[in-house]
């Protein structure tokens, strides 16, 4: 395969920083929903659990975009791609803020979450342009703003929601969606892939993916269940304030921003990971997620409490996803938008799934069985990776 790039540095540093920025303002999209979930209900007359199926089609849509768009990533050149999805990405914000009733916000939330995309087709090409030795140093710092995007965008959508309602953070994020498409039109340099046959082909590779690259199926399925359990707590979290706290919008806002101290994971994790010691850090990182949602439960009645065991989940999460990133990226260096496809596809439909759960459990058991479903998610995730010690070397570069 041979692939065009822009002229050296590959990747600079307002380059790096660009494409950081971008994954964490696309990514936002996908979770503004999430503490406005009573104030969704209340516009539109709907129950608490009939809303937050928003979350769901939203992640549902994403998957959907990461299964039919992100291969496109190794078929069309890049910049093109991700400034013109951009462009269906603010249309379907627009049409979400100006929903007129409940049904058309929910098909449109599924498109958003299709559009928003974008952020996945930007971290492969982080890998190709970063020179090998520091791969894992790049996604790190390219992930760190991604998810940025994903835990300051509650803290956002509630402070916007209080001033504005909550309608006003569609409309604002749709604006810097078309600002986002000129900037990288003009930053990014040009991927053109040379893939050797056509769009159908390379749907069809999917497959051929997953039955020949085990670590794939592993790394994916482990991240799936610590996604569910982020999914969860942050589904769920904003009842649990309202209810036991008597929080309002900005009181749920500061809270959501203490998750952002996840994000120092990534760059730790790439550097564990460019250092060989992936493996063993992910175990770690499982562990401390199941521990996280122990701790939870135990301080249900303290805020204290609760936002510490947020920040360890979220610090948990996202280490073991720049890990397993670092691994899946080095399996095929002509394939890393499909290896991306089949990872993050198979993370948010376990995202999807574990937020439709929550909204039942937490209706029928309250925060203690979104707690025992967290619990029991990274155990899960804990026993694939034990299963897989010792069977796969470890990954290598193929092109």
């Amino acid at each position: 395969m041979t692939i065009h790039t822009a002229a050296s540095p590959r990747l600079s540093r307002a380059v790096t920083v660009v494409l950081a920025a971008a994954c964490g303002l696309t990514v936002a999209n996908l979770y503004y929903s999430q503490p406005l979930l009573d104030l969704i209900a209340t516009s539109f007359g709907v129950s608490r659990s009939a809303a937050a199926v928003v979350v769901t089609l939203t992640q549902a849509g994403y998957a959907l975009g990461l299964l039919f768009v992100l291969p496109l990533g190794d078929l069309l050149e890049n910049r093109t791609l991700a400034s013109r999805t951009l462009l269906g990405t603010a249309a379907a914000l627009l049409l979400a803020a100006f929903s007129p009733v409940f049904a058309v916000f929910l098909v449109v939330s599924v498109l958003v979450g299709v559009t928003s995309v974008v952020a996945q087709v930007l971290v492969p090409l982080a890998t190709h342009l970063a020179p090998p030795e520091d791969r894992g140093k790049v996604v790190g710092q390219v992930m760190s703003g991604l998810l940025l995007g994903i835990l300051l965008a509650r803290t956002v959508a509630s402070l916007v929601a209080e001033l504005w309602g909550w309608r006003a953070i569609y409309v604002i994020s749709a604006v810097l969606m078309l600002g986002l498409a000129l900037v990288l039109r003009r930053v990014l340099p040009l991927r053109r892939p040379d893939h050797p046959a056509g769009y159908r082909s390379l749907l069809g590779s999917l497959g051929g993916l997953i039955r020949h690259e085990p670590v794939l199926r592993r790394r994916a399925l482990c991240q799936a269940t610590m996604f569910g359990a982020f999914s969860a707590f942050w589904t769920a979290i904003a009842y649990q304030l309202i209810a036991e706290h008597g929080f309002g919008q900005g009181q749920i806002a500061v809270f959501a921003l203490v998750g952002a101290g996840g994000a120092a994971a990534a760059p730790i994790a790439g550097r564990l990971a460019d250092r060989g010691y992936g493996r063993s850090a992910s175990g770690a990182a499982l562990l401390l997620a199941a521990l996280s949602f122990a701790l939870a439960l135990a301080g249900q009645r303290s805020v204290v409490l609760l936002a510490t065991a947020a920040v360890l989940l979220d610090f948990a999460v996202q280490c073991h996803q720049v890990l397993s990133q670092h691994e899946v990226y080095a399996l095929r260096a002509d394939a890393r938008a499909r290896l991306n496809t089949v990872f993050v596809s198979t993370i948010f439909v376990g995202g999807a799934i574990s937020s439709a759960v929550t909204g039942v459990l937490y209706g029928a058991y309250g925060w203690t069985g979104v707690c025992a479903l967290g619990v029991l998610l990274p155990l899960l995730g804990l026993g694939i990776w034990a299963h897989g010690l010792g069977r796969t070397r470890p990954a290598q570069v193929r092109s």
